[in-house]
């Protein structure tokens, strides 16, 4: 299933990731962590197509080594590490540690 890109708006199928928010009001580059994290959270693979379509490898990987390990849960940080290449970050003091 290919996703229409808007650069300034997140897929529809994505949507659901943001309950909490007007998805429609979420801008790409205001919201760029938040959106981040949920498509990286939940995405499917057209979702981190889009993700990476709109935001730049760096970007993305930026907010992995920043805030990765930390807002994603331990499973998909270890994938997305995996995935990308990149080195991972040491887990310390996780209330859940799953």
């Amino acid at each position: 299933m290919n996703l229409p890109i808007d650069s300034k708006k997140i897929p529809a199928t994505s949507k659901p990731f943001f309950p909490e928010y007007d998805p429609d009001s979420l801008d790409v580059e205001q919201h760029a962590s938040l959106i981040i994290e949920r498509i990286l959270a939940h995405g499917s693979r057209s979702e981190v197509r889009w993700l990476l379509d709109t935001y730049s490898k760096d970007r993305i990987f930026a907010w992995m080594a920043f805030a990765g390990y930390r807002r994603l849960s331990k499973r998909r940080y270890h994938l997305w590490c995996f995935v990308f290449g990149l080195p991972e970050q040491k887990i310390t003091n996780r209330i859940w540690p799953h």
